[in-house]
């Protein structure tokens, strides 16, 4: 047998190569040259099937995962962990073995966006698979009159999202997977992960106004979007929409549509008891709580489980409490207490006007008992939102006047001071233009200072190129002059505004800098 000569590939070469696809020109010149006339929605979810087939998949193959879809604005995320932590109580009794779960984005490690058994898969076996992926994309072909944008296949490669999405069914598959979580990216009809024909049970959490420019700028537009994860024949489960009532009838139209089992309001105080304890800190994660419960109740039974292993006249089995007791979800209302350096970093990768007045509520009950002790600090970026001032604005009306930031800081997504991304957090869809002038940041900073004036304040606003220029900044501000430690003697910092300042505020506050 012949040698097989290509270099050993291994995880950072993974890494770069899925980096390429977030800007892919191949890709994205083949889909140009279809014209304005093309319905690219229903082109993309198409491709996600054809690069299946090219794989060796068919969509039913992935029945025998018995996948929870979820959908959402903000909350999905937060019901997929809830769920995945009820599910982790349940491996090794009954048909339950490994449990996947898909979500997105990532925060330190794209590895987390395909884990096992509660785990980020490895980085060995992220490489193996991403390229057993690539591999077989790029020596396999598709009909080019009825896929002229997938020519020539060693060439053009799905995009990062749909990259994900096409490898994590080809690991869940490998490795046995028999319980899966997945979480739809953007919307639900035309997302990659709709390829999905018989899921056990679909969620939609709390709706909102998100990725107007794919999804519609109304509401009605984006509930027809999310609905279209109901598939006939699967129960339905959606959350209270208090903000939103106007999304209920939609829902219902589209429920009989799909031709769902049975479409399910859930109410959270009949599916949770009121001394439930959640892992996940906030009062709106109650929500979410109650849609995984019910996502979950609805998934065992469809495996057969029965008696004290669902619920029974309103009684939550203790597989679901401990799970619901159990739950993490790093960057959603986390809460790290760095005694030794007396900060104290709270921290919420909101990025909706929704989620941010929710997250700055949340910072501001944290706040209450201190009274007005230290310093307290903002570290706050959204560096490709249309929406960046609104969500400024949104964060500045709810802490105000009940807390006040003595330091207001803007920075970019960019990890390190020597201009670097970490690997697994490179962006490659925004302008690098605006990034290296800081255009966004100092548009925040005006932003603040005029609801400053608006109110008499006089926070200190910086503005810095990178993250790890603000993080030690903050850290100074122990030794500064202008430290007037009270009984607490701490700086408080609420860190929000995207998940990708989020993850990259981790990588830093960890110091755990990549080796070239």
């Amino acid at each position: 047998m012949a040698e097989d000569m290509r270099p050993l590939r291994n995880y950072k070469d993974a890494i770069r190569a899925l980096n390429a696809l977030q800007s892919n020109y191949a890709s994205i010149e083949a889909t140009r040259k279809l014209g304005p006339n093309v319905d690219r929605n229903q082109l993309s979810i198409n491709e996600v099937y054809e690069y299946c087939r090219r794989l060796g998949y068919q969509p039913q193959d992935f029945d025998r995962l018995n996948i929870i879809h979820v959908t959402g604005t903000k909350g999905k995320g937060s019901t997929c962990a809830f769920a995945e932590s009820i599910l982790g109580q349940y491996r090794g009794h009954g048909r339950i073995s490994k449990v996947g779960l898909f979500t997105s984005p990532h925060l330190k490690s794209v590895r987390e966006r395909i884990r096992i058994d509660g785990a980020p898969i490895s980085e060995s076996k992220f490489a193996r698979y991403f390229f057993e992926v690539y591999d077989k994309l790029s020596s396999t072909t598709s009909d080019p009159n009825e896929f002229p944008t997938l020519q020539p296949s060693n060439e053009v490669k799905p995009m990062y999202f749909k990259y994900l999405t096409l490898l994590s069914f080809h690991v869940f598959m490998s490795e046995g997977v028999d319980t899966a979580i997945y979480e739809v990216g953007v919307g639900g009809e035309y997302d990659s992960t709709n390829i999905i024909q018989h899921p056990t049970a679909t969620g939609i959490s709390t709706l909102g106004i998100d990725h107007t420019f794919m999804l519609g700028d109304n509401i009605k537009s984006i509930t027809w979007n999310k609905t279209g994860i109901f598939k006939q024949g699967s129960p339905a489960f959606v959350s209270p929409q208090p903000e939103y009532p106007d999304s209920i009838p939609i829902i219902e139209e589209r429920a009989k549509e799909r031709q769902v089992s049975e479409l399910v309001l859930v109410d959270p105080n009949q599916v949770l008891p009121p001394d439930q304890k959640l892992g996940l800190a906030g009062d709106f994660q109650r929500n979410n709580a109650a849609l995984a419960v019910s996502l979950v109740d609805a998934h065992l039974r469809k495996l057969g489980y029965q008696g004290d292993d669902v619920i029974e006249d309103g009684h939550l089995p203790d597989q679901f409490s401990e799970g619901l007791a159990k739950a993490e979800w790093p960057g959603r209302c986390q809460t790290i207490l760095n005694k030794p350096e007396r900060i104290n970093w709270y921290i919420d990768g909101a990025h909706t006007l929704e989620s941010m007045a929710q997250s700055s509520r949340w910072f501001v009950q944290q706040m209450e008992p201190k009274k007005k002790q230290g310093l307290r600090v903002l570290l706050f970026n959204q560096q490709s939102r249309e929406n960046a001032d609104d969500l400024l604005v949104t964060l500045y009306n709810t802490v105000y006047p009940n807390c006040k930031f003595d330091h207001v800081i803007f920075t970019t997504n960019i990890t390190w001071s020597d201009g670097k991304y970490d690997d697994d957090l490179v962006s490659m869809n925004t302008s690098k233009k605006q990034v290296d002038e800081m255009v966004i940041q100092k548009q925040l900073a005006q932003v603040w200072a005029s609801r400053d004036a608006s109110t008499g304040n006089n926070s200190r606003k910086h503005i810095f190129p990178d993250i790890e220029t603000g993080v030690n900044f903050i850290k100074s501000l122990t030794s500064s002059p202008d430290y007037a430690p009270a009984a607490s003697g701490e700086v408080d910092v609420f860190v929000c505004g995207s998940l990708h300042l989020v993850g990259g505020f981790l990588v830093v506050l960890d110091g755990d800098k990549e080796q070239a």
